[in-house]
């Protein structure tokens, strides 16, 4: 008996292969995971983005007191000047990576593999995304840490942060396209040398970023004229656009760089038709409008800001400031509330009102002098808060109690009224005699000096910094109801120092009164 061995007649099954241009997609991508890795070996491109780090986070972990008030409409800016040197090494070793087959005389070879040299420069392009990827981590990050201070003021722009990763990835794409146009290894350093030149000059020849043109330059962090922080509607700072604008470049030079490497497929060309319409579309988006508007809203804000301000009542004094500062109210209302407490006769209940001020000629963040407010129990503050902005302030309000209106430290205080005003604001302060060096200009505690406000600032005299340290060195309590208990005296213009000395039962100074030794 014997049995019949069954035969298969059907084929074996077999995976289906994959379409041609998915086969060419992957190893496209394949080569551009080897190229990002190489990258990541590369000794400038390691210690760069390690140094950008470092910056970023001794940054973040500085100890000045303005930085528990971070503005954020500069914070945003900030983020785009540390990563050029990162760029700048991302920029320099892509174009080395491009050029390694020629350096090492294997470009030949490559001509036998099925990979087009077009496809082998997309895949050096797409290499340097990745670091892009992780310069938009940490300007997330150091945006994210400040956004989250309970102090924290207004907000920023997406179009602005967005310039620092993208700046990165517009080196990598320009070292790739530079390596297919000029083959050689010192057009990058000559290339940088002259984009440094071309830029100094233009900056000059263009001036401030009124003229649309000047945002043609891809980093815009230094378009600032070293001012206070002014309303981010007052600006004027196309961000969005800009964003766009870079974006687009980056798309452009992208393109160029695979049809000077023979890619002049139909794909090709028509994303070059895309990214030349986006980045025109940027271009045109950057273009100033109804400047006049714009220079006529900073103007009001800064000549007449009760009409874009809003208020708050605290213990019977009016809080007025620009709607991204609304937060900082309580802590000015703190302040008042100390350097009140001070006070005596009526001044230990005058209403203030405290009203925010930018100083402007038209353009915004320009570095200027505030004049001394004439308004009568009015003071000034500024957009900047924390640090020794707080004692600065606080001067302009022992000021206003003591002499009715900011205006009265325009003229030298030779007299007692200035050791009251000190007092005021150093009698209840945790650290006066550190507080009191900070707020003179000369950061010093002897001598005759200027005392820093918002405003104009105060002279003291060598005899009013005398007697001022003496105070000082005084049990406060005491001194505290000494001076309410001379008020009219002390706040009076026909006192001398030596006879507020007297008042106070501290020793007469030996310098030269009044002012002027």
């Amino acid at each position: 008996m014997s049995t019949a061995t069954p035969t298969i007649t059907e084929p074996a099954g077999t995976l289906p292969e994959p379409p041609p241009e998915a086969r060419r997609a992957g190893a496209v991508l394949a080569l551009a995971r080897f190229e990002a890795r190489e990258l990541l070996r590369q000794i400038p491109v390691l210690f760069f983005f390690a140094l950008y780090v470092v910056l970023v986070v001794l940054r973040l972990m500085s100890k000045d007191g303005m930085d528990d008030f971070p503005v954020l409409n500069t914070v945003d800016r900030r983020t785009q000047a540390a990563p050029l040197l990162f760029a700048l090494a991302l920029f320099i070793c892509a174009n080395a990576a491009t050029l390694r087959s020629r350096k090492h005389g294997t470009a030949q070879q490559f001509g036998v593999l099925a990979m087009e040299p077009w496809r082998r420069t997309l895949a050096h392009v797409l290499s340097v995304i990745p670091y892009a990827g992780l310069t938009a981590l940490v300007v997330a990050a150091e945006y994210t840490r400040e956004a989250l201070k309970p102090g924290a003021i207004g907000h920023g722009s997406f179009g602005e942060l967005a310039v620092g990763p993208l700046s990165v990835l517009l080196a990598g794409v320009t070292g790739v396209l530079l390596a297919r146009l000029l083959p050689s290894s010192f057009v990058p350093i000559l290339f940088v040398i002259a984009v440094y030149v071309l830029g100094v000059l233009v900056s000059g020849l263009i001036g401030s970023g009124r003229d649309g043109l000047v945002w043609l330059d891809p980093i815009q962090f230094f378009q600032s004229s070293g001012g206070d922080p002014v309303p981010s509607d007052l600006l004027g700072r196309p961000a969005g656009w800009h964003a766009l604008y870079v974006a687009g470049l980056c798309a452009v030079l992208t393109c160029a760089a695979l049809l000077v490497a023979g890619g002049r497929t139909r794909a090709v060309k028509a994303a070059t038709a895309l990214a030349l319409a986006v980045t025109a579309v940027g271009v045109i988006g950057q273009v100033p409008r109804d400047t006049a508007a714009l220079e006529a809203a900073r103007r009001t804000a800064s000549g007449s800001p009760e009409k874009v301000q809003s208020c708050t009542t605290y213990d019977g004094s009016t809080y007025c400031s620009y709607p991204e500062w609304s937060g900082v109210r309580s802590e000015w209302a703190e302040v008042v509330d100390r350097v009140r407490s001070g006070a005596g006769g009526a001044a230990a209940e005058t209403p203030l009102t405290i009203r925010q001020r930018i100083w402007s000629d038209g353009e915004a963040e320009v570095d200027g002098a505030l004049e001394a407010s004439t308004t009568p129990g009015e003071v000034t503050v500024g957009t900047r808060w924390g640090g020794n902005r707080v004692p600065e302030f606080a001067v302009g309000v022992a000021s206003v109690l003591v002499g009715g209106t900011e205006d009265v430290t325009t003229e030298p205080m030779c007299d007692a009224r200035a050791v009251t005003v000190m007092w005021l604001v150093l009698g209840n302060d945790p650290t006066p005699m550190a507080t009191f060096r900070d707020v003179r200009l000369d950061d010093s505690t002897t001598g005759s000096g200027v005392v820093l406000t918002p405003t104009d600032g105060l002279g003291l005299s060598s005899a009013q910094t005398t007697v001022i340290g003496e105070l000082l060195d005084r049990p406060r309590a005491a001194m505290t109801a000494r001076v309410k208990a001379h008020w009219a005296e002390l706040t009076s213009a026909r006192t001398t120092t030596v006879q507020a000395a007297k008042l106070l039962g501290v020793a007469v100074p030996k310098e030269a009164d009044p002012c002027g030794d």
